[in-house]
């Protein structure tokens, strides 16, 4: 079992930075493949970026301004978002895994309350 609590959410400008970060509890976390979702309303859950062990995984979109991180000695993944843009508003949820990494939501067993990002024009 993993709990996971996200912060780091706000309200910026565009071309400014946030970092997320998700805090997770239970045992190897380590063994987690850890993921960032966004929603924005009226649209579906989609997959932004993952970090396994070794690697990590971005959606084009946020490719080359987006960083996933995680410590494993503080349980802790973070997302770095640098030069926001107004379509990056949505509520960032974090989630995990130990199945192979897949970009669906349906296949993160665990999930935080989300965390909102908006990023104003």
């Amino acid at each position: 079992q993993v709990q996971l609590v996200e912060s780091g959410g706000g309200l910026v400008q565009a071309g400014g930075s946030l970092r997320l970060s998700c805090a997770a509890s239970g045992r190897a976390f380590r063994m987690y493949i850890v993921a960032w979702f966004r929603q924005a309303p009226g649209k579906e859950r989609d997959f932004v970026a993952a970090i396994s062990w070794t690697n990590t995984y971005y959606a084009d979109s946020v490719k080359g301004r987006f960083t996933i991180s995680r410590d494993n000695n503080k349980n802790t993944v973070h997302l770095q978002m640098n030069s926001l843009k107004p379509e990056d508003t949505a509520v960032y949820y974090c989630a995990a895994t130990t199945t192979p990494f897949d970009r669906a939501p349906q296949s993160y067993d665990y999930w935080g309350q989300g965390t909102q990002v908006t990023v104003s024009s």
